[in-house]
């Protein structure tokens, strides 16, 4: 059977990433797509796990702190500001 052709919205740089990833593995982008939906027809199911992310308390409570800024470590611009902040603390 002749292949046909299929427009699939992706963002570009999703695109641009999974073809960098399927060159390195040898593979063209079309081919990729192909493999995956003949193992979802060959499973009938996706062939990778699909679900919600269920986390414990301990791991939302830092999600939420760090969504509100709190118990969040100081940002540093450059690599010698943060030197500097860790041969500070040696001089303490």
């Amino acid at each position: 059977m002749a292949p046909v052709s299929t427009n699939i919205k992706i963002d570009p740089e999703l695109k641009r990433d999974a073809q960098e990833l399927f060159d390195n593995l040898g593979l063209s982008l079309s081919a990729a797509v192909n493999m995956f939906l003949r193992q979802a027809v060959r499973e009938q199911a996706m062939p990778f796990r699909v679900r919600i992310p269920v986390y414990n308390e301990e791991t939302l409570k830092v999600i939420e702190d760090a969504r509100r800024g709190v118990n969040v470590s100081k940002g540093y611009t450059s690599m010698e500001e943060l030197l500097e902040a860790l041969n500070a603390d040696d001089e303490v």
